[in-house]
């Protein structure tokens, strides 16, 4: 089963490795979401929407929420975003029946990037 879980936050960033108009300080409201694959527990669930919502504004959302990217990571893209992101959950949300399954992140309504575990270990 996948089980995913959306989320929204606004920040700042600028590109400085980029040349155009993305160079330049702009910000977005940048749409999350976390999947997980697994099957159910003793408890019937891949994984508790709650404890899920918890980890990920702890790990996640209090860090880059009306935040300056670039101070949080360098190169704020949609695709370094979706790997720190991943590198903060991964951890936090593998348990014995479910693994953190993709990240996605949304810099607009129609541009999104996708991470999975063969990404972010491939770096």
């Amino acid at each position: 089963m996948l089980l995913k879980k959306e989320f929204t936050f606004d920040a700042a960033h600028r590109l400085e490795r980029y040349r155009g108009k993305c160079e330049a300080l702009h910000g977005h409201t940048y749409r999350l979401a976390v999947t997980l694959k697994g099957h159910r527990d003793d408890d019937d669930m891949v994984f508790d929407f709650t404890e899920l919502k918890k980890l990920v504004t702890a790990k996640v959302l209090d860090r880059l929420d009306h935040a300056y990217l670039n101070d949080v990571m360098d190169q704020p893209t949609a695709e370094n975003i979706a790997l720190w992101v991943w590198d903060e959950l991964d951890g936090e949300v593998n348990r014995p029946n479910c693994k953190l399954h993709t990240v996605q992140v949304w810099e607009t309504a129609t541009s999104s990037v996708i991470v999975d575990r063969e990404d972010a270990e491939s770096r």
